[in-house]
């Protein structure tokens, strides 16, 4: 057995920066990735956004590539928002990109406190992440 000890900030948002994820939706939404990290054997430390984008930390495990989690992920939760969630025809869409950043065991905890407080950070205009030299906006 491998002891892997891996922690990324990972960001993606709706398709066209739409807001698309509903407040009353977002908690089987976050419910839903946690479920589907863990089926892939990664864990969730923490996940919160906004209406149109998505902040998970995460620790992914060495046998699996970060591009192919996000693919299970989006695509999944694509499919469980728009057949599960949603009986409009709006349909919900990911946009193609996301962002990565790697961190370190000592910088878990103010990402994860970050991620957990995004609304209050998006209210007070402190969307500003300072980890070593990446800074996340």
């Amino acid at each position: 057995m491998s002891l892997w000890q891996l922690y990324y900030h990972i960001v993606w948002a709706t398709k066209k920066r739409q807001p698309l994820i509903m407040p009353q939706k977002e908690p089987d939404l976050y419910d839903y990735m946690i479920g589907k990290s863990d089926a892939l054997r990664c864990i969730v430390h923490a996940i919160g956004g906004m209406e149109d984008h998505i902040h998970l930390v995460v620790s992914i495990p060495l046998t699996m590539a970060i591009a192919d989690f996000m693919k299970n992920i989006k695509e999944s939760s694509f499919y469980y928002l728009n057949y599960t969630l949603t009986t409009t025809s709006n349909k919900f869409a990911w946009q193609e990109e996301y962002g990565v950043f790697f961190l370190g065991s000592k910088q878990l905890e103010q990402a994860v406190n970050y991620v957990k407080n995004q609304k209050t950070h998006h209210l007070q205009g402190t969307t500003n992440l300072h980890l070593g030299k990446v800074k996340i906006l």
